[in-house]
């Protein structure tokens, strides 16, 4: 019955129907509280109704869970969401710790670049979006040179 009824809800939010996903996946998660892949999939919904205060406690509970299928994404989601509204603190060390966790993950890296422009933090922003593009091989011939400014950005010849 609960596999059942968390397909039916991702499945609802996958047709473009977030308003009855919702509906049943808060009853679900009323339903099994410590249950980490229900949680997750709460908060995303509320994410994708644009209800972000509202899915901060689902992802805080996700994450807590043990058998989280996803966790890279409940990060991202989490931290993403925090960043949103305006918890950049918070979101900082989410991304962090996410990082510790899945080292080198070029969303996760990105979206802690956007928390660290909104903390005013803006070379360290520039910085580690250089480091991605640059790892991401879409700079050509110009890669060593790239990852070289990302840590030298002041430097003038």
């Amino acid at each position: 019955m609960r596999d059942d009824e968390l397909a039916r809800g991702v499945r609802l939010r996958e047709e473009g129907k977030p308003e009855e996903a919702r509906q049943v996946l808060v009853e679900l998660a009323r339903r099994h509280p410590d249950d980490a892949e229900v949680a997750y999939q709460t908060a995303w919904v509320h994410d994708v109704l644009g209800l972000e205060a509202e899915a901060v406690p689902y992802y805080e509970r996700a994450l807590a869970g043990k058998e989280l299928s996803d966790r890279l994404g409940a990060y991202t989601g989490y931290g993403s969401t925090l960043r949103g509204l305006g918890r950049y603190d918070q979101a900082l060390e989410t991304f962090v710790k996410a990082l510790e966790e899945f080292p080198g993950d070029a969303a996760l890296r990105t979206f802690m670049a956007m928390t660290l422009y909104n903390l005013g933090r803006s070379r360290d922003a520039v910085s580690t979006l250089l480091k991605v593009v640059a790892e991401s091989g879409q700079v050509g011939g110009y890669r060593r040179a790239v990852e070289y400014y990302a840590d030298n950005l002041d430097e003038t010849f």
